[in-house]
């Protein structure tokens, strides 16, 4: 009977480290700091974090994703230019689809909202089109945000692959046709291509 017991609890502790190995293999991939848009220094990585960033995510889509099952990794070089990488798997693939839509909507209407939250800025969005990558990605649009002689450009992607959804921003000082948008769009299809 002890050995029945002993042999029984010894599957069960099998599959239960099966199952935590098949969660731990179900999580998405995240972009590695060398697939960023190139740069003139190197890129960095923090570890994936869980969650979402701080100040309720990314620019531009604020609050627009949930917290749970949703991890990011941030990305920086030595100099002004950082990234963010924020990955949610969704209940259902209909989630998806509506948190993609909801997310390219809060990114198409960027501009206009930033200067009307920032009176005296002045912001330009610019759609980048669909890519082929599994369900999809869109590169959606890029900000210049001039005040007080500075300007910031961004870049911004959302895509999907099944019930999970993935956003990059990629940011740094600079004016609009600093942005390397073709570099930007290999990164969105990386991301996308490399979830699962």
């Amino acid at each position: 009977m002890n050995k029945l017991r002993t042999a029984h609890a010894a599957a069960l502790g099998l599959a239960a480290l099966a199952t935590t190995q098949a969660q731990a293999a179900a999580q998405p991939a995240f972009l590695a700091a060398s697939q960023m848009p190139p740069s003139s220094t190197p890129w960095t990585a923090t570890q994936v974090l869980t969650g979402i960033p701080e100040n309720g995510g990314v620019l531009c889509a604020p609050y627009k994703i949930p917290a749970q099952n949703t991890r990011y990794r941030e990305f920086n070089t030595e100099l002004d230019t950082n990234g963010v990488q924020v990955t949610t798997v969704a209940r259902t693939e209909a989630d998806a689809v509506q948190l993609v839509d909801t997310l390219r909507q809060s990114l198409a209407g960027c501009g206009p909202l930033l200067e009307q939250q920032n009176p005296g800025l002045q912001a330009v969005s610019a759609s980048h089109g669909k890519l082929a990558a599994e369900e999809g990605a869109w590169v959606c649009l890029d900000t210049a945000d001039p005040q007080i002689g500075i300007s910031d450009i961004h870049l911004f992607s959302v895509g999907r692959d099944g019930r999970t959804v993935t956003l990059v921003r990629w940011g740094q000082m600079g004016d609009l046709e600093d942005a390397p948008v073709t570099a930007f769009r290999t990164t969105t299809k990386t991301a996308v291509n490399k979830l699962h």
